[in-house]
């Protein structure tokens, strides 16, 4: 929530039946049945060797089974095949990454490889940064691409865990796709993507994406609505020069959802809480409203057969309207990290208007091909310019009254905004070159500089409290790629991530006002294998990010000093598999994490793992296409997370948990028009009840319930 944010100034078999009812209806309505339907899967795309890399990594349409990093992309269809309909699911998909902090009704918030993704950093849309702390819309976006570890081969400043690209859908030629969804208990949704060839050589073409939906999730006291309205146009303005332009607003309107805690010092039982109360359903709640507009424009230019010219420049304009009646700590026990041991606790009126964030992109590249020295040369010269600002007005965050975790207790509102917030300028500079050098056919060195200039102010919304801080630091990457055979391919790399803070401008903080670099490295050893059967991957990692610790009583003006103090390290196995035969289709992921921090001068921390980070992580699903049905196919998935930490000190752990689904895909065509695909599952099958994650923020512990179980169907017209 954002409370959690701003606080940082404040001290059943029916389903299924129905399911199988409708594919069988829809079967015997068939015309002409679609004999060569993939079947539905969760599709780990990322090691497909027909596949081009996600241009997240900034290296082009390589392979990504010949690329020298990991990257994952999921394309609309594997999303709709697996119910997703807001980016916080993806986490259903991706062994790598977790949920941070993702509640119902706010943005998502994630973590990759155990470090938590900062939402104003690590995210782009086709390769520029935008702001995150927003509800994105899935419904005109190509893919989402995942790029793993550290961040600095692409970014100026992030957390080193990854980077999430978002791909938006352009024209692609003349199709009609319409969409009706039905998700249990209630929510409803209708989308239409419809693209179009325009002039009399087809030299222009428009697609736009429109989105509606009604948002009543099984989480009681949580319902809303969700629209999108988004159009991309292109222009052939010459064989060799394309213009391209989007525009995308989107409007989310919902309460959202804040966690369960602690009783006491005590872990509940996930039995024992009903995973759809809402604790924020006071009869004075408002929804967080979400409105987003986006726009860009991107110019392309082939100089000649072998280079290349890129310009494009992006615009998003964020209003936020963040509000919770928001539960935190027990002041009748003195405890303000868990509620109290009755189920009692402490609930606040947070209220924070007309938040407004701007973020402005404008990004050259040039790339092409060369020889030098006798070797032939994959260049990328880019040069970055990224402007942010963040205006607030006053918050409230008042004490409201006492609340129970049953959701029983009503009090009255605090509406009084008598809270500062805080108003942030951010500006960089960055130029990057990477270069792909063919050392001999079947090895290949990759290398990548980027280097950023960064300027930060912040100031409170009354004048108080400003900070500046100019930086400049260069963050590189190399790799060393060997194809061993045609289908296997080994390769090393090492490379840096950069994270900018600032001392809060405290009294308390002898180094008020200070700006510092934190860089993270890492290493990572990766083998990838891919045919025209089965894709398979197994790569090891090693990440030390630094870590900040106050030193000295903070007690008194000038009696705390912010300082360098060890690191998180991380240290992993990811492995995937994928193949198809015989009708048959398998899909496993699965990461192992040993985090632990290390190098405190304060002992007592050397060894503890973070918390909310699990230990090991499973995504699988296994697909078989009926050959005496064509078009229809079954899907069983299981999901695993491991133990996880709840306390910093690790005294205590969420155990680990799985849940199980079944879905099922059937398509058909209508004469040698329509085609029709219907989609129906159930996520949760045994409707397991479990913590999903545990995130502790501002000295607090937040617990998740894993969603009920849940059916899920809808119908797409293809024309």
């Amino acid at each position: 929530m954002a409370v959690c944010r701003t606080r940082s100034s404040f001290p059943s078999r029916t389903p299924l039946c129905l399911a199988l009812g409708l594919i069988g209806t829809a079967a015997t309505a068939q015309t002409v049945a679609v004999a060569d339907t993939a079947p539905s899967r969760i599709t780990i795309t990322g090691q497909k060797a027909t596949q081009p890399s996600t241009g997240v990594a900034g290296f082009g349409d390589v392979p990504a089974a010949r690329a020298p990093f990991q990257t994952q992309g999921y394309d609309s269809t594997t999303l709709s095949d697996a119910g997703i309909t807001a980016l916080n699911e993806l986490t259903r998909l991706d062994p790598g990454l977790g949920d941070a902090y993702n509640a119902t009704g706010y943005w998502a918030s994630f973590s990759m490889r155990g470090y938590a993704l900062d939402n104003r950093f690590n995210y782009r849309r086709d390769g520029l940064p935008i702001n995150a702390e927003t509800a994105i819309s899935l419904d005109n976006k190509e893919r989402v691409d995942l790029l793993r570890g550290t961040s600095g081969i692409q970014a100026g400043t992030s957390a080193p865990g990854g980077v999430v690209d978002f791909v938006v859908k352009r024209p692609r030629g003349d199709q009609k796709s319409f969409f009706l969804g039905y998700t249990q208990s209630g929510s409803l949704k209708a989308a239409a993507d419809i693209d179009q060839t325009l002039g009399s050589e087809g030299q222009a073409g428009l697609r736009i994406n429109a989105s509606v939906e009604k948002l009543d999730p099984q989480l009681r006291d949580a319902q809303g609505h969700r629209q999108l309205l988004a159009a991309a146009g292109t222009l052939r303005v010459s064989p060799d020069t394309l213009l391209e332009a989007e525009v995308e607003y989107s409007h989310q309107s919902q309460p959202s959802q804040p966690g369960f805690s602690l009783l006491g010092g005590t872990l509940p039982k996930a039995g024992s809480i009903n995973p759809r109360i809402n604790l924020n359903n006071q009869s004075w709640t408002q929804p967080v409203v979400f409105d987003d507009t986006t726009a860009s424009l991107r110019w392309t230019q082939q100089l000649d057969r072998d280079w290349r010219l890129q310009t494009q420049a992006m615009v998003q304009r964020l209003t936020n309207n963040d509000r919770a009646a928001f539960p935190l700590g027990c002041s009748s026990e003195d405890n303000y990290q868990s509620y109290c041991s009755n189920g009692s606790f402490d609930l606040y009126d947070y209220r924070s208007e007309h938040e407004h964030r701007t973020s402005r992109a404008v990004q050259t590249e040039l790339q092409g091909h060369t020889q030098w020295l006798g070797l032939a040369q994959e260049l990328t010269a880019g040069l970055l310019w990224d402007d942010y600002r963040g205006r607030f007005g006053p918050q409230a965050y008042n004490w409201a009254g006492v609340g129970q975790i049953d959701g029983s207790v009503q009090v009255p509102a605090a509406p009084e905004a008598g809270y500062t917030n805080t108003n942030r300028t951010e500006r960089s500079l960055e130029w990057s070159l990477r270069d792909v050098v063919t050392l001999a056919e079947p090895t290949r060195l990759w290398l990548g500089l980027r280097h950023t200039t960064l300027h930060r102010d912040s100031v409170n919304t009354d004048g108080t409290e400003p900070t500046r801080s100019a930086q400049a630091f260069t963050t590189p990457w190399l790799a060393l790629s060997q194809q061993f055979t045609p289908a296997l391919m080994g390769y090393a790399s090492w490379g840096q991530g950069a994270e900018s803070s600032v001392v809060p401008n405290l009294p308390i903080y002898s180094n008020a006002g200070q700006g510092s670099t934190h860089k993270s490295r890492q290493t990572e050893l990766g083998l990838k294998y891919a045919d025209d059967t089965w894709a398979a991957s197994l790569t090891g990692f090693d990440i030390h990010r630094p870590a900040t610790r106050d030193i000295g009583s903070c007690d008194g003006d000038d009696s705390c000093t912010e300082v360098s103090d060890g690191n998180d390290h991380h240290r992993g196995l990811e492995a995937s598999l994928s193949g198809h035969w015989a009708g048959w289709t398998l899909d496993t992921g699965a990461m192992w994490l040993r985090a632990r921090r290390e190098g405190s001068g304060d002992a007592s921390l050397n060894g503890l793992a973070p918390t909310n980070v699990p230990r090991q992580t499973l995504r699988a699903a296994l697909a078989y296409a009926l050959p005496d049905w064509p078009g229809l196919s079954l899907q069983a998935s299981v999901l695993h997370e491991g133990q996880r930490e709840v306390l910093p000190d690790n005294s205590l752990s969420l155990p680990a948990w799985t849940s199980w689904g079944l879905a099922a895909r059937y398509q058909w065509q209508q004469g040698t028009g329509t085609r029709y695909t219907l989609r129906a599952g159930v996520d949760n099958l045994f409707d397991v009840r479990a913590w999903k994650e545990s995130p502790y923020q501002y000295d607090h512990v937040y617990l998740y319930p894993l969603d009920p179980r849940t059916f899920r169907i809808s119908l797409q017209a293809s024309l």
